[in-house]
């Protein structure tokens, strides 16, 4: 490991302890390297969309090519984005709406269709099992579940009809599906975390302590 290495390793490792310090309680450290993770990530985003998105798409087009028909939307979308500063001039702060009603309804619109076809479809085609399992009594216990989950579940929403009887007992059901899905997704959560901290715990040790021991000439 280079000296440069190293003193990078060194500010990274601090930085984390800074970090990790809120675990004791809210101080001054940890608030200085959360403005800092704040403010390089805004500087780094920066940064990306001006050379992958604005330079190649907007920049880039209209220098080579002029003010054309083909190149005039491309002129257009890069003043809607502009128009959206204008909120920080008090007097015309309202010409802002116009962009953000634009940029809202376009991605509306698009990714309506990308959740229809990437998650709804998707989702709804894989409840539409065989339920004898194909042969399979564990793929038929299976089937079955996800059966009785999904119509207890939309039953549970299904608001227009009082819960009572048997259609309230099929929604309590769907109730206890749905807290089986929401402490999987708080358990998925958890564990990507977790995941992280290894991940942390081990630059502390094998590169920040290991990599300084070794610097000193102290272990292998």
């Amino acid at each position: 490991m280079t000296g440069m290495e190293l003193f990078g390793t060194w500010i990274a490792a601090l930085l984390t302890l800074c970090l990790m310090s809120f675990l004791y309680k809210d101080n001054p450290l940890f608030r200085f390297a959360e403005a800092l993770f704040a403010g390089v990530s805004l500087g780094y985003y920066i940064g990306i969309t001006m050379d992958q998105t604005l330079r190649p798409n907007l920049f880039e087009p209209l220098r080579d090519s002029g003010l054309t028909l083909e190149t005039g939307h491309l002129l257009f979308a890069g003043l809607v984005g502009l128009n959206l500063y204008t909120r920080y001039v008090p007097k015309i702060a309202w010409f802002a709406r116009s962009s953000l009603a634009i940029y809202v309804g376009y991605y509306v619109g698009i990714n309506m269709v990308q959740k229809l076809q990437g998650e709804v479809l998707p989702q709804a085609a894989a409840t539409m099992v065989d339920l004898t399992g194909g042969g399979s009594p564990t793929d038929a216990l299976n089937a079955l579940v996800v059966f009785i989950g999904v119509l207890t579940v939309l039953i549970y929403f299904f608001f227009s009809v009082e819960h009572k009887g048997v259609f309230g007992k099929a929604s309590r059901v769907g109730i206890w599906f749905l807290m089986l899905g929401f402490g999987a997704a708080f358990g998925y959560t958890v564990m990507g975390r977790i995941s992280l901290l290894i991940g942390r715990i081990n630059f502390l040790v094998i590169q920040w302590i290991g990599g300084t021991l070794q610097a000193l000439g102290i272990g292998g």
